[in-house]
């Protein structure tokens, strides 16, 4: 318990160094958009795109398929099960920027979904990966810049995408 708690200090630390910083509210802007690109619409385009050229058996949609039937879920079970509050519950006088879709922080969806894509993209397209990387950190970043998450929750978001990834791209393929 004493490690949670002096877990939970620092980013809350972090946290508050960050949203109280003097570049904060130039960023907000930015990271609306980036936040947005992670909501679920261009992953939705994507798969259709997919299929619209090759049809179910394009290995990449494949592979995007299986891999949000795992992920979602699984951050579903996390998210109850952890009940981490929110930055604007758990930390006294603060507003988030944006109102989140979901009660808990413990992962980030976002940030998840993000590196679960990046991951897969960018192993059917190397020459795109640090582009997609740069993306998925940025839109974790923006998750925490607009007052929804703390640093370890899109970290955790992080190894939970990129495990989920890895996962399916070792069944698919």
């Amino acid at each position: 318990m004493k490690l949670m708690y002096s877990i939970h200090q620092y980013d809350v630390l972090m946290f508050s160094r960050l949203n109280n910083s003097a570049i904060h509210a130039s960023l907000v802007g930015l990271c609306r958009l980036l936040s947005w690109s992670g909501d679920g619409i261009l992953y939705v385009a994507l798969a259709a795109g997919l299929y619209w050229h090759q049809g179910i058996a394009n290995p990449l949609l494949q592979t995007l398929l299986l891999g949000f039937v795992l992920e979602r879920p699984v951050y579903f079970v996390l998210k109850n099960a952890f009940k981490r509050n929110r930055p604007q519950q758990a930390i006294d006088n603060f507003r988030s920027v944006i109102t989140p879709s979901d009660q808990f922080s413990f992962p980030s969806g976002h940030t998840s979904a993000a590196f679960l894509v990046a991951t897969l993209v960018s192993y059917f397209f190397p020459a795109l990966t640090i582009v997609l990387y740069a993306w998925a950190v940025l839109v974790g970043f923006s998750r925490i810049v607009l007052g929804v998450h703390f640093p370890t929750d899109t970290l955790m978001g992080v190894v939970l995408g990129v495990s989920i990834a890895m996962f399916s791209l070792n069944n698919i393929l």
